[in-house]
């Protein structure tokens, strides 16, 4: 009778000690993703939710964002447990782009005499204002927009650094920049021509600043779904990354960096890469799982692919 009682008290104590460890293994990971104008949560399916999380603001892009968009998507990269990533924007809309407020005393303020010296300064600065956008463009996780309403400025520069773009009915999509008396410098006119393919509406868009509205997003490329609402364009979004995330890791994160290569290079430059590439990666075992379970008439959500 003792020795029953006592086994099942080890027994308890053992299960209290396994929830323990769980919750903080839990807790330890979720720790990484603490940022002020984000809010990232793990989505069951191998999927993280990055939300533009400043709806007071209409997620304007203040300093915070523009810093912790880089860390939060350099983590997401290293994260074995991602396999796919949704953006969109918490409030009414998806942002009114940069936070003038917030940011100007970084571009008008400056420290420094000699003219050669500030030059040197915001070249830096641009360089580092770059990187938030290409980080995401980086990251080898296939990343989903899912823009509602307003997408200003700064939020078409994320917009086509994004793999997949999908958009409300009530969406719009303007490049600002020249209202505010600059050019945009932070990738929409360097991407933006490859995104949509016209150079002519590129041009249009850029030299006046004008609102393109969802259905003209998509006739042009910019968008390939649109939907009534917010709810339903989440749901979507969240379905194709889910869908995305049962594939193979090493196919599906294979397939974004050769396409972003071959975008930047010629055919054959991009047919070498893509050999150097599959050289290696058809050695992966989820070739061999993928076909043997096409074989069996499976889906390869049928098939348990290992972290990457």
């Amino acid at each position: 009778m003792a020795l029953t009682v006592l086994r099942g008290l080890m027994n308890r104590d053992i299960s209290r000690a396994a929830i323990g460890l769980r919750k903080m293994a839990s807790e330890a990971e979720n720790s990484i993703y603490q940022y002020e104008s984000l809010k990232v949560s793990q989505v069951p399916n191998h999927i993280i939710h990055v939300e533009i999380n400043r709806p007071e603001k209409r997620n304007a892009m203040n300093k915070a964002f523009w810093r912790e968009m880089v860390l939060c998507f350099r983590a997401i990269a290293e994260d074995a447990s991602c396999r796919a990533v949704v953006i969109s924007g918490a409030g009414k809309m998806f942002t009114s782009g940069i936070d003038l407020f917030d940011l100007g005393s970084d571009f008008l303020q400056q420290q420094e005499d000699d003219p050669a010296r500030i030059a040197w300064n915001l070249r830096k600065k641009i360089s580092d204002y770059q990187e938030t956008f290409s980080v995401i463009e980086k990251c080898t996780k296939p990343v989903i927009a899912a823009v509602h309403n307003a997408c200003i400025g700064g939020g078409v520069d994320l917009l086509c650094a994004c793999d997949i773009r999908y958009c409300t009915q009530d969406a719009w999509f303007q490049v600002k920049e020249v209202d505010l008396g600059l050019a945009a410098d932070v990738g929409t006119l360097q991407r933006l021509p490859k995104v949509i393919g016209s150079r002519s509406l590129v041009n249009e868009l850029a030299f006046t600043a004008r609102k393109m509205m969802s259905e003209e997003a998509k006739t042009c490329g910019l968008v390939s779904r649109v939907f009534p609402d917010k709810a339903s364009l989440l749901s979507a979004a969240f379905e194709l990354a889910s869908e995305i995330a049962s594939k193979s890791p090493v196919a599906v994160q294979g397939t974004k960096v050769n396409l972003v290569y071959s975008r930047d290079h010629s055919v054959q430059e991009s047919l070498d890469y893509m050999a150097s590439w599959n050289m290696s990666m058809l050695q992966s075992q989820d070739l061999l799982k993928s076909a043997q379970a096409a074989m069996e008439k499976k889906t390869p959500k049928d098939v348990i692919f290992s972290k990457l």
